[in-house]
């Protein structure tokens, strides 16, 4: 598929974030362009994924029903933040191919992601997921902890609270009925039309090829679906990201009402990470507000995601008091990796009033 670039600077902090107290930009400022690209691995099986920027690779994995592209504000935000972000449609969802009937567990999905990164030659990596993806990153970095910088659980179904909601689900397949309602009414909201009516422009024009997608193949959803209602416990990849000292980063929304909050402190607990509770935020508050992920982001950069970084890069050799993104690619990437050839770089887009503050506030509990 045809991509665009984005010029980054041949030098780079990739540790430290923006300054949170900047004034707001008037004026144009440039804007990184996200590359979609359809990929097909060793064994066949086709995968969408979305790439941007360079530097600290930050793989993104989305929720049940959407694809990686409808991130895509967030995502061109973290650009320059050092990171080179790596959106992945996980399989049944975007340009993803499903999986065979053989295939019908959140393993078998995890395992997919970790395919592709292998695929994309990713040797170390930050990884973010949201809601279902935050499951899937979930069980996958326990498989490759050593490779794992930290993992970042965005309003992830992950934790006690949501394993007991899921074995509810068996039992009394009605309650099912109402988690969706309230996952209806969440999805409602998402949409800003009254409170800032460009956003939701912007947001409806990525909404609309998922939607589309959904209505032309609406059995792509059948499979992810009875697969989390038929999931195991998330406790024992939780307790191996514990065991193996994976830096835990828990975002959660403080009314969701699909996924409770207590299952983001249940998960924080479990992993002795970090929670950030995004106040007033709903289930898919990182739609509705782009610039809040970043500006959560930069706040741990400054703290312990920061920290988790320099660890990783000083493991790898990596030892520059400031290293060029070309120092962090060289320890966090396989010298041919195929990602290389994904990624765009030289062009980007003048926007006007890009950048405003957060909508909504957070506070973290270490």
């Amino acid at each position: 598929m045809d991509q665009t670039d984005i010029d980054e600077s041949e030098t780079f902090d990739p540790i430290e974030g923006p300054v949170l107290d900047a004034p707001l930009a008037a004026e144009a400022i440039e804007v990184p362009r996200l590359a979609r690209h359809e990929i097909t691995l060793d064994d066949g099986h086709r995968v969408g994924v979305t790439v941007a920027g360079k530097g600290v690779p930050l793989v993104v994995v989305h929720g049940f029903s959407v694809e990686g592209f409808l991130y895509a504000q967030s995502l061109s935000r973290l650009v320059k933040m050092g990171f080179r972000v790596i959106a992945i449609d996980t399989a049944g969802h975007g340009a993803t191919q499903g999986l065979p009937l053989s295939g019908q567990s959140l393993n078998d999905y995890a395992d997919l992601l970790g395919r592709v990164i292998d695929e994309l030659g990713i040797d170390r990596f930050v990884v973010a997921g949201h809601s279902m993806g935050g499951q899937l990153i979930t069980r996958m970095a326990a498989t490759r902890p050593e490779r794992v910088i930290g993992v970042v659980l965005i309003d992830a179904i992950v934790g006690d609270t949501w394993d007991l909601m899921v074995q509810l689900f068996r039992v009394a397949p009605p309650l099912l009925g109402v988690l969706s309602g309230l996952l209806l009414v969440d999805s409602l909201t998402v949409m800003p039309t009254f409170s800032d009516p460009v956003q939701a422009t912007k947001l409806f024009r990525l909404l609309v090829p998922t939607v589309a997608g959904h209505m032309v193949q609406p059995w792509r959803l059948l499979g992810p679906m009875w697969t989390i209602l038929r999931s195991r416990s998330s406790r024992y990849a939780l307790d191996a990201l514990l065991e193996n000292d994976v830096p835990v980063f828990v975002l959660h929304g403080s009314r969701d009402l699909g996924v409770p909050h207590r299952t983001a402190r249940d998960t924080a607990r479990r992993t002795e990470g970090v929670l950030v509770t995004i106040e007033g935020g709903g289930h898919s508050w990182i739609l509705r507000d782009p610039e809040t992920l970043p500006a959560v982001i930069a706040e741990l950069l400054a703290a312990e995601l920061g920290e988790s970084i320099r660890i990783s890069l000083r493991s790898a050799g990596l030892d520059q008091e400031f290293p060029t993104l070309e120092d962090v690619e060289r320890v966090c990437y396989q010298p041919d990796a195929r990602i290389f050839s994904l990624s765009p770089s030289g062009r980007s887009s003048k926007v006007v009033g890009r950048h405003r503050k957060p909508k909504y506030s957070w506070h973290t509990d270490r």
